[in-house]
């Protein structure tokens, strides 16, 4: 073998392994944000931010290997990048109310979009999509767990260790019990979808729907509402298409089971405290109040129609909303609890409109592949990335899931593999049929063989 084939050969190598650095290393980023408390502090933003860099020039360096340019493109990068220009647009014409903070979730958004950009990259192939699943599967069952140890044992701080500054309803590794059921709104659907395929063995199935179920369960056990009408939501959803389907006696059995396990679990650990937890939830664990909310929505409109067109900048809604507060309180009112009306205020009707660009293109793209979702992985994923994104547009009008770093994280990955080409199916050997051995069949002559 000649010099130049063992250096082509080595880095190709090379690029493979730069592929896996790629892709393991972004999922655990990703994986990161919630353990860290959501990802909301500067540190954590700070890993979160030089994380998604470093993977980026793994990227570049895995190009280099490869000896070209291979870049996979993904319809939502337009209108992502058109948001960008829109931010930049406010810094430079000093739209923003205060620059600074628009400068800081600008960089928090280029993560996001880095995080989003290398997620279309690395994840190629459906053996990578099985494997991410079980891991996001146990990762979700794991944080579940989790949440109801605390639950039945907590303290009131963080990992038994660490008291909230400003208060809080802890839930999990979160300070806000909504903005917990935000992230599991997100990771259900993936062992949920996995049970009702057939694309794991059965005992694989079994243990992706008790895993679903716990998961789910801790949504409702959170006593968010916004998380159970999420989460209904995604299972309407979900029957809405298993009916048009038609599937058979198995996916009903499927879906049985989880049901059942997700009864069970909320009654043998809620019991009779679950129904008072929901009607008590917005006068306990210093929750801002309905008739709070409901003001914050009328002040914020106030907020838009001054600025409808380019709005008074990201991230500058806590620095503008004093001005606007028709109400006395002793909270400090640091986003809308209205993800839709908080894009409004700060992006103005250019920036929401590239929003439902977003959405649209997404789900356009992604009802094209969920068609033959139980024995197609790229249906599958994409499922169960739909249904997740759903969940989460759906809470996100009554409460600031995408103000968080690491559910926003998720939710723009969801959104980018959804709107991905189909993975890369392996190509399975077909072996010849050879005719059982008779005494009373002769071979066939060589002419009406048939080639495979």
């Amino acid at each position: 073998m000649s010099t130049t084939a063992i250096a082509g050969n080595r880095n190709k190598q090379r690029a493979e392994q730069a592929g896996l650095v790629l892709l393991y290393g972004m999922f655990a980023l990703l994986l990161f944000g919630p353990v860290a408390f959501g990802a909301v502090e500067p540190w954590s933003i700070l890993v979160m931010e030089a994380g998604a860099a470093a993977l980026f020039m793994v990227w570049i360096v895995q190009q280099i290997f490869e000896g070209e340019l291979k870049m996979r493109w993904n319809p939502l990068f337009l209108p992502m990048a058109v948001f960008g220009l829109l931010v930049i647009f406010q810094l430079i014409f000093r739209i923003s109310a205060y620059a600074h903070d628009t400068v800081s979730l600008l960089l928090q958004y280029c993560a996001y979009a880095t995080m989003c950009f290398l997620a279309g990259q690395a994840l190629l192939r459906g053996s990578q999509a099985r494997t991410l699943a079980v891991v996001l599967s146990l990762y979700g069952a794991a944080l579940a767990g989790f949440a109801l140890l605390q639950g039945i044992a907590s303290n009131g701080k963080l990992y038994w260790i660490r008291q909230p500054r400003l208060g809080g309803w802890i839930y999990g590794p979160y300070v806000n019990h909504n903005h917990y059921a935000g992230l599991m709104e997100m990771l259900v659907p993936v062992p949920l979808v996995l049970a009702l395929t057939r694309l794991a063995s059965s005992k694989i199935r079994a243990a992706a729907a008790t895993a679903a179920a716990v998961m789910a369960a801790t949504i409702f056990l959170s006593g968010s509402r916004g998380g159970m009408m999420a989460v209904i939501v995604e299972l309407l959803i979900l029957a809405v298409l298993l009916v048009q389907q038609k599937r058979g006696l198995r996916t009903a059995i499927g879906i049985g089971l989880f049901l059942v396990l997700l009864t069970g679990l909320l009654v043998w650990i809620g019991g009779g405290e679950l129904s008072q937890r929901i009607a008590t939830v917005s006068s306990s664990h210093s929750e801002i109040a309905g008739d709070l909310r409901s003001s914050i929505n009328r002040d914020g409109l106030k907020m838009f129609l001054e600025k409808p067109v380019l709005g008074w900048g990201l991230g500058t809604f806590p620095v503008v909303y004093p001005q606007f507060r028709t109400f006395y309180t002793n909270f400090f009112i640091n986003e809308a609890h209205n993800d839709y009306l908080q894009l409004l205020v700060e992006m103005g009707l250019l920036g929401f409109g590239t929003m439902i660009w977003f959405v649209a293109t997404l789900y356009s793209r992604a009802f094209k592949k969920v068609g033959k979702w139980t024995n197609d992985i790229s249906g599958a994923v994409t499922l169960a990335c739909v249904l997740g994104v759903s969940g989460l547009l759906v809470h996100s009008a009554v409460d600031f899931n995408l103000q968080i770093p690491a559910n926003a994280a998720f939710f723009y990955v969801w959104c980018t593999v959804a709107a991905a080409e189909p993975f890369a199916q392996a190509t399975r050997k077909r072996r010849a049929i050879l005719p059982k051995p008779s005494e009373d069949v002769l071979p066939a002559p060589p002419a009406a063989a048939t080639n495979f």
